[in-house]
């Protein structure tokens, strides 16, 4: 099992070797990750991975088989003032369509022991200040997903917990988001938010957390992930003897494929391997240039390639024999 990363912070979130059984299905397996505070985490996976089902444990709103979700070693069902620590959107809130945003957020408030003033002051945060007294049923997608927020935010929580807050935006309301999330970060929030596109979310974390069936694949900085995409492309190499090529590289177990008639692309080589490997070989080479990955590419290939069998690399990436050692 990967460990946890610590990132030289306090943790506003620890999970600790959770699982979550239902029945015969393991929906999450043995995870454990660290959310810091004052930065921005995405919770990232395919459809399916399991970030639901762990946003929920770690609410109290399902019980975990085992294994630990808390918040600065409490867990929520044990916090003094929940809603004063803790603010999450899991899903969309069916607000009643003809009660207005102002009358919703005083309702919320009330319940928690919280402030009234609060439901303007967060309306004015998410920019509904305007249409306070509008009933939810005209707002848009974009406008509904601001009332989540602002409804969240109403005990001024230090954690801000957000599960696929993207869905459904348009370009405009996802650049809203960013700008919105990176403010929440900077004021000293810890944020944890998820989604299933590492693309949707690049320009917004500061920290990653990847997995897939349950298990984590990788947690890392987003630098060091861009790191990785350049390192994890590989070496396109055109010659008039592909075929040869191919060859040499599947004797050696290192993937490649030709793109298209007299280019190889050889996944993860770098100058240094691959051109020992050439001169060897005797391979006659009219160009050999970089391809890096984006990241989109490296998520996918690390969520869909995902093996809890297999190898990983200390930087998360399953490790090619031959590159590994560094053989020609």
């Amino acid at each position: 099992m990967p460990a946890a990363v610590s990132y030289g912070v306090a943790s506003a979130i620890e999970v600790r070797n959770l699982t979550k059984r239902f029945g015969s299905v393991v929906a999450v397996d043995d995870l454990s990750f660290d959310v810091p505070v004052g930065r921005i985490t995405g919770f990232l996976g395919p459809n399916g991975a399991g970030k639901t089902t762990t946003l929920r444990m770690l609410l109290g709103l399902v019980n975990a088989t085992s294994g630990t979700a808390t918040f600065g070693g409490v867990p929520y069902r044990h916090l003094a003032r929940p809603p004063l620590q803790v603010g999450a959107v899991l899903e969309a809130t069916s607000f009643h369509p003809g009660r207005r945003a102002i009358h919703h957020l005083r309702s919320v408030a009330l319940a928690a022991g919280i402030p009234t003033e609060r439901a303007d002051q967060t309306l004015a945060l998410v920019g509904l200040a305007d249409v306070a007294r509008r009933r939810v049923g005209g707002f848009s997608l974009g406008m509904r997903q601001r009332l989540e927020l602002a409804t969240a935010l109403l005990g001024d929580p230090t954690v801000l917990i957000l599960d696929e807050p993207a869905n459904g935006l348009d370009p405009q309301g996802i650049q809203w988001l960013r700008m919105f999330l990176r403010h929440q970060a900077a004021t000293g929030r810890a944020v944890l938010v998820s989604s299933h596109l590492l693309a949707e979310m690049e320009e917004t974390v500061d920290d990653v957390v990847i997995v897939s069936h349950g298990r984590l694949v990788l947690q890392t900085t987003l630098a060091e992930l861009v790191r990785q995409a350049g390192s994890h492309g590989g070496m396109r190499v055109r010659t008039p003897e592909p075929d040869r090529l191919l060859e040499v590289l599947a004797a050696r177990h290192v993937a490649a494929r030709q793109v298209e008639p007299g280019t190889v692309v050889v996944d993860g080589a770098t100058p240094e391997w691959i051109g020992p490997v050439l001169a060897h070989h005797q391979i006659v080479v009219h160009e050999l240039t970089r391809q890096g990955s984006g990241l989109e590419d490296v998520f996918l290939s690390l969520t869909a390639g995902f093996d809890a069998a297999r190898p990983v690399a200390p930087t998360g990436g399953p490790v090619p024999g031959d590159l590994a050692r560094g053989a020609p």
